[in-house]
């Protein structure tokens, strides 16, 4: 078989998917997008989630994909910051997201197929393209392919969820070649992603997410054999591992977490001999965790630390885990990282500070239509996610804390401010207050403190209802409580260290 993605029982060559995406590339260019424009793409991970990342970067367009969670009102925000004047989605995406298309949005729709559908219980009826939209399939075979050199590339368009309650667009300068040699690079070393036929790859994580996302185009560049599960479920990913001889996948901890729990006699039917190269981040990994897999797996383990902003900046493999527990590693090649004070000093070694990075090789970014939220994160050239820790005496990275709210739940970044912008609304709610506490499997959960007004007779089913009225489900807090007065600094603000120290303190850990 040539290389190409399995899904399912579907396969598709890449060079199928390159033609594909070269007509794809004219159509596009005929309905007037070219440098700078956005497309946006609403697509779990299928053949035509590469198609329209690769034809938005022939015409030197932005992919924007879009949280397939989201709700009509979170999706047409994300269309109308970043201007797409193109979506692409799966059928049954789009019936969720009705009404939130904003007018003049050229939509194209792709059917659902069989293995998601199957995975996500999807109804017959939302796997048929709705009015309005055309097949993508019809769009792309009756386009002519696109001739013209490609455009410098701008890659996608990644939403990270802001600490102001509305997510950010990281827009990155086009890419030279030397910086595309580079990146080129650097998946080779810190991902083991190189041309090499004997490469299999499995595609696990959503390519809405950042990491996924370019985890899945750099080997969709390198033509590396792909194979797609629809949907993460633990013995269903080792199945896939021994059917098809899997050595390269980006996985999140809350994955090792549930691979973990399986009973030894599921763990034992299946070969994982194939894996020789397993990359993580996103999220801490409990050090524990760690050293079970790579007992269960072999020194296959590898772990990186970074953002959407940033790229790789930290990076170590398995021996360096096993003797460093709990580290995220040491600063790759080309790459700077700073540990400071409020002053933004550097502090000792071993001291506690807010860590300011830089990537190797990136084109620099800013926030979509915010340059100010830009110019706030930034330290000279280095950028910071709000992220706490300290470099050991052998440069290794240690991550104690985060110095904003923001909650990481299974690999996913989750802002509480978005949480509370929307729970404030809800009538009978004076106050609230929302953050992150321990969850064994999550490594976080959202919990929401409710300053209720008198008598408004609220309970933690109405809030959860509400606010999946309005966000994703992934942001509903399991945790909901109530408090006559929630506490204050003396300005005023909401002391939230207060309500979620005794969480954190039970658990042993602060991150």
């Amino acid at each position: 078989m040539s290389a190409g993605v399995t899904a399912g029982e579907r396969f598709r060559s890449w060079a199928e998917i390159r033609d594909n995406a070269a007509r794809a590339a004219g159509g596009l260019a005929a309905l007037g997008v070219g440098e700078d424009s956005a497309v946006a793409l609403m697509l779990r991970n299928d053949f035509a989630t590469f198609e329209v990342n690769m034809a938005a970067s022939q015409v030197g367009a932005y992919a924007v994909p879009i949280n397939w969670h989201f709700t009509p009102e979170e999706a047409n925000y994300i269309l109308r910051d970043s201007g797409a004047s193109v979506l692409v989605a799966h059928t049954d995406l789009l019936a969720q997201i009705s009404g939130g298309v904003p007018e003049g949005v050229t939509v194209f729709a792709v059917p659902t197929p069989d293995e998601i559908a199957a995975a996500y219980g999807v109804a017959a009826d939302r796997r048929q393209v709705p009015a309005g939209a055309e097949p993508w399939d019809a769009f792309v075979a009756g386009s002519s392919p696109r001739t013209e050199p490609p455009r410098a590339a701008r890659g996608s368009m990644i939403y990270t969820s802001g600490t102001t309650g509305r997510p950010k667009g990281v827009r990155r300068q086009p890419s030279t070649p030397e910086q595309q040699a580079a990146a080129a690079q650097e998946a080779a070393l810190f991902w083991g992603l190189k041309p090499d036929p004997e490469i299999v790859v499995l595609m696990n994580g959503p390519m809405y997410h950042s990491a996924p996302s370019a985890y899945g185009n750099a080997s969709s560049r390198l033509g590396l054999h792909m194979v797609l599960q629809p949907r993460f479920e633990a013995e269903d990913m080792l199945r896939l591992i021994a059917r098809h001889g899997v050595t390269h996948m980006h996985i999140v901890p809350t994955m090792f977490v549930r691979l973990l729990r399986l009973p030894d006699d599921v763990k034992a039917r299946y070969d994982v001999s194939s894996l020789r190269f397993v990359s993580h981040g996103a999220a801490p990994c409990a050090p524990a965790v760690k050293r079970q897999m790579i007992e269960w797996w072999g020194p296959v383990i590898n772990e990186y630390y970074g953002a959407t902003e940033t790229g790789v900046v930290v990076w170590h493999g398995s021996e360096d885990a096993l003797r460093k527990p709990g580290t995220v590693g040491r600063a790759v090649p080309g790459a700077t990282v700073r540990v400071v004070d409020d002053q933004g000093r550097d502090v000792a070694m071993g001291e506690v500070g807010e860590i300011y990075v830089r990537g190797p090789h990136l084109a620099d970014f800013t926030y979509n239509n915010d340059d100010a939220k830009r110019r706030e994160v930034a330290l000279g050239q280095l950028v910071t996610v709000g992220d706490i820790g300290y470099v050991d005496a052998d440069g290794f990275l240690f991550l104690c804390d985060r110095k904003r709210d923001m909650i990481i739940s299974g690999g996913v970044n989750i802002y509480p401010a978005e949480i509370e912008g929307v729970l404030i609304q809800m009538p009978g709610v004076r106050d609230c207050a929302v953050f992150g506490i321990p969850d064994e499997e999550f490594g976080e959960q959202i919990c929401a403190y409710v300053e209720p007004v008198a008598g408004a007779g609220l309970n933690a089913t109405s809030v959860r209802a509400y606010l999946a009225e309005h966000l994703a489900r992934y942001k509903v807090p399991r945790v909901v409580e109530f408090i006559a007065a929630l506490p204050r600094e003396d300005s005023g603000k909401i002391f939230k260290r207060k309500l979620r120290a005794p969480y954190w303190e039970k658990a042993g850990r602060s991150i």
